[in-house]
C-alpha cells in the first residue's frame, strides 16, 4: 500500500480540478451522502453517468453545474467496470467504509476515468490522504486500471428548518437564514446549500408569500451542538417575529411523511406539526413555540428535495403538474 496525502498526489502529478470532497454518514441508515466538486462541468457528467452504469455501492447520482451528490449504501459491492460499455462504467465506487472518525472510499477507473480517480479526487479539500494498492495504479493514463481509496473525515448531514423570522413590515426569512449561513464559523460544520420550500399559500395567518428556508450543512459529529447554538442565537437575535420557528433532523434522509403533502395542501396546527416532529425524529430548538413551527418543519421534510421544494404541491419544473 503507498499512502499519499493530496499535497504529495498534487507534486507527483500536478496541480487539478477538483475543489471540494465530502462523506456524510448516516450509520443508522446504512447510507452515505458524497458530494464531489470540480471545476468543470463535462468531467462531473461523464463521471455521473459511468458510476451510475458501474454501480457498486452508489445508489443514485445527480449533477448540478459541476458538483455532484451520490448517495451510497455502506459497505462493499462488485461493480461492473472495465472500459466504457452499454452496461459496464469506466469508473465505479466500489466500498464506503467507517472506519473511527473516517470514512474510506474504494474507487476504480479506466483510462481517463483513472486520472480522475487516482490523480484528481485525492487533491481535492476534504480529503486527508488517498492509499494505493501497488505502485502500478499510480501509472495514469492510457488504458490503465487504478484503483484507489481515499480517507476523509466523517461528517453527517444536519437539515434546519427556518419560519417566520418576518413581519408584513419589515424582514425576509430566506435573507436572515443565508446571513446566518454565511455568519457560520463554527470548526466542523460545512455550509452546503440553502433551500426556499414553497409552503401552502392560502395560509391565513402568513406574511405574503408563505415560503420556509432551509439550510443544509455537513457536520463533523462532535460540532452538531455547537452549530445548532450558533443558528438558534442568529436567527432568534436577528428575526423581526415573535413567531419563529426552527427545527432540524439529523440524517441522510428524512423519514417519508404524509405531511410532506399536508404542508403544501391543508391549513395545519402546530400541535399536530409537533406529533408528527416527535414521530419521525424532527426536533425543534426554538423559543417562540409558535406557529412558526408548522412552516419550519416544512422546510426539513422538503430541504432535500429539489427544485420541486420551491413550487406547489404537484408542480414540476417543466411547469407541468
Amino acid at each position: 500500500m503507498i499512502t499519499l496525502t493530496p499535497e504529495d498526489v498534487k507534486a507527483r502529478f500536478g496541480p487539478l480540478f477538483a475543489q471540494k470532497f465530502i462523506v456524510m454518514v448516516d450509520e443508522q441508515a446504512g447510507m452515505a451522502e458524497i458530494l464531489e466538486t470540480c471545476r468543470h462541468r463535462g468531467t462531473i457528467e461523464w463521471d455521473m453517468m459511468n458510476r451510475r452504469r458501474a454501480g457498486g455501492v452508489l445508489a443514485s447520482a445527480g449533477v448540478q453545474g459541476s458538483s455532484m451528490t451520490m448517495r451510497a449504501r455502506l459497505g462493499r459491492e462488485d461493480a461492473h467496470f472495465g472500459a466504457a460499455g452499454k452496461e459496464i462504467g469506466g469508473q465505479a465506487l466500489e466500498g464506503v467504509e467507517v472506519q473511527g472518525d473516517e470514512v474510506v472510499t474504494t474507487w476504480a477507473g479506466i483510462a481517463g476515468a483513472g486520472v480522475g480517480v487516482a490523480a484528481c479526487l485525492p487533491q481535492a479539500p476534504g480529503v486527508i490522504r488517498a492509499e494505493y494498492p501497488t505502485e502500478d495504479d499510480l501509472r495514469i493514463g492510457g488504458a490503465r486500471v487504478c484503483r484507489v481509496r481515499i480517507v476523509s473525515p466523517v461528517y453527517e448531514k444536519v437539515t434546519i428548518g427556518i419560519d417566520d423570522t418576518d413581519t408584513k413590515e419589515d424582514g425576509a426569512t430566506w435573507v436572515l437564514a443565508l446571513k446566518c449561513a454565511e455568519a457560520c464559523r463554527v470548526a466542523g460544520a460545512e455550509y452546503l446549500n440553502m433551500r426556499l420550500v414553497q409552503l401552502n399559500p392560502a395560509v391565513p395567518k402568513k406574511t405574503t408569500n408563505c415560503v420556509g428556508s432551509v439550510l443544509n450543512f455537513a457536520v463533523r459529529p462532535g460540532a452538531v451542538d455547537e452549530l445548532l447554538a450558533f443558528v438558534k442565537d442568529y436567527i432568534e437575535k436577528n428575526a423581526v417575529s415573535g413567531d419563529t420557528g426552527i427545527a432540524y433532523y439529523r440524517g441522510i434522509d428524512v423519514p417519508q411523511s404524509e405531511y410532506a403533502r399536508k404542508i403544501k395542501t391543508e391549513i395545519l396546527e402546530r400541535e399536530e406539526v409537533e406529533a408528527e416532529a416527535e414521530r419521525i425524529g424532527v426536533t425543534f430548538i426554538d423559543s417562540a413555540r409558535s406557529k412558526g413551527r408548522i412552516g419550519a418543519f416544512g422546510a426539513v421534510l422538503w430541504g432535500n428535495c429539489g427544485v420541486e421544494a420551491a413550487g406547489l404541491y404537484g408542480e414540476r419544473p417543466d411547469g407541468g403538474i
